[in-house]
């Protein structure tokens, strides 16, 4: 239920009108207009079915090394030494069987029970050592500087952009998700909302050239307060804005920014007419209930469900959404902080895929994570620092889960994989690689990879195989 707010500035109108137009599409210009027509040929080999893509991004640069963990008894002893203040004891921690592994054994930290069912059930996998790159280099590389390295490694904000874009040496920040949007759009033809659909406001991941971000909130659609036609206070208020946007306007400016809000007004109106008819689900999440709501994750994947649902009445076969959590940046008090973090996150992943499979959506769903960075392998007294290759985790029906991906590091300080002295892993999968896999089974064609990956040829493997 909204409340009215007798006060409305001029600026704070168009600030929520710009908000509300900036997950719209824009005009397609002569050249998107081609490329539309090539992704219509390459999508004619894609079975006539929806599927929707979730990333879920860490912000702050997640522990990888605590969140999969060595079991072996040497590799564990090699953990705790290295690890020190942060080893988690092994008697707590949740064993993995990997088949086809390299030998070494591993675990899950010890707050992700309910994403160890997961796995164990087929429908989660974990891919190890992800991380920007600009091409393939080894420790020796490395140090001697014979080959390119992502520019700002160790950046939050440089590596966030960086694996939302996965363009390292390009200054474009448009991301994989809106390249991946562009090319599919066809799929969603007559459809009046964006593709790309954010739960945690602007991203680089969504930016696409022809498709853009459509922000809406964990409770709905984002639109212009008081805008109503019968509440009394604010009809002529109404009737003035609806004559204004309705002019003819000369100048550019002026004429496209009308034509965006607009649009913007008729998509709200959109989607809460259509969320109308879709159940709340909160009954989805019951690991996720904080007091009287959900978690902040809970809350943001329990409306990328609902989103889900009205994937027909929204006239789309192709959605592609955005969602996060914050606070993993630990120099400080790592232990208690992470375990948090695990928890929500374990609950909220969790709960998410169960409702899937409740609705009879989980193979057309999958969702993945991302983060920064690693954190290093050695403590600094009380947490741990800025590192660069980590593991991440998918989850979905169409995911060849119950095992483990990539190649895991030597997991040596100073070792053959690592940068320094300190356990900064050198990635062994790139985000292209991730990322393609991901794309692959979204519906693109191999040939049109490098629409979507533009650095995809400098890596060999352009399929993981984590997805059907």
């Amino acid at each position: 239920m909204s409340t009215h707010d007798d006060g409305i500035s001029r600026r704070k109108f168009l600030g929520q009108a710009t908000c509300a137009g900036f997950g719209l599409s824009g005009l397609l210009s002569t050249m998107g207009t081609l490329r539309l027509f090539n992704a219509t040929l390459s999508a004619q080999g894609v079975p006539d079915d929806s599927k929707a893509l979730v990333c879920l991004f860490l912000f702050g640069g997640n522990d990888g090394n605590n969140m999969v963990v060595p079991y072996d008894t040497a590799g564990y002893n090699a953990y705790a030494a290295a690890r020190g203040i942060l080893a988690l004891p092994r008697t707590n921690l949740l064993p993995l069987a990997t088949p086809g592994g390299d030998g070494r054994q591993f675990a899950l930290h010890p707050s992700l029970p309910l994403l160890r069912n997961v796995y164990n059930n087929g429908r989660m996998a974990v891919v190890a050592n992800v991380g920007t790159l600009v091409a393939p280099i080894t420790k020796a590389e490395y140090q001697s500087g014979g080959a390119a390295v992502p520019p700002y490694l160790f950046s939050h904000n440089d590596q966030q952009v960086q694996w939302q874009t996965s363009v390292p040496d390009s200054p474009k920040k448009v991301g994989w998700g809106g390249r991946l949007a562009d090319l599919l759009q066809s799929l969603n033809e007559g459809s009046q909302v964006s593709m790309n659909i954010s739960l945690a406001g602007n991203n680089f991941f969504q930016v696409g050239n022809e498709v853009f971000q459509y922000h809406v909130s964990s409770n709905g659609s984002i639109g212009l307060n008081e805008y109503t036609a019968t509440w009394t206070p604010r009809k002529e208020t109404y009737g003035g804005l609806r004559d204004t946007l309705g002019l003819s306007y000369s100048h550019l400016f002026e004429s496209e920014y009308a034509n965006i809000t607009n649009r913007a007004i008729a998509n709200d109106t959109l989607l809460k007419a259509t969320l109308v008819s879709i159940p709340t689900y909160t009954e989805k999440f019951p690991h996720c209930v904080v007091g009287t709501g959900l978690s902040r994750l809970g809350g943001q994947l329990r409306m990328i469900l609902r989103l889900i649902s009205a994937q027909q009445s929204l006239g789309m076969k192709r959605q592609i959404f955005f969602c996060s959590m914050g606070g993993f940046d630990t120099h400080d008090d790592q232990l208690n902080d992470h375990a948090a973090l695990m928890t929500e996150l374990d609950n909220a992943m969790a709960d998410f895929h169960q409702a899937t499979v409740d609705l009879g959506v989980a193979e057309k769903v999958t969702l993945f994570t991302a983060s920064d960075f690693n954190r290093t392998f050695s403590t600094n007294g009380k947490g741990s620092d800025h590192a660069w290759g980590s593991h991440q985790i998918v989850t979905g029906g169409a995911v060849q889960g119950g095992r483990m991906f990539g190649a895991m590091p030597v997991l040596q300080a100073n070792g053959p994989d690592d940068t320094g002295s300190r356990g900064s892993w050198i990635p062994t999968t790139s985000v292209d690689e991730y990322s393609a896999t991901l794309a692959r089974w979204f519906g693109v064609q191999e040939g049109d990879l490098p629409l979507v990956l533009p650095n995809i040829g400098r890596f060999a493997r352009p399929n993981l195989g984590f997805m059907g």
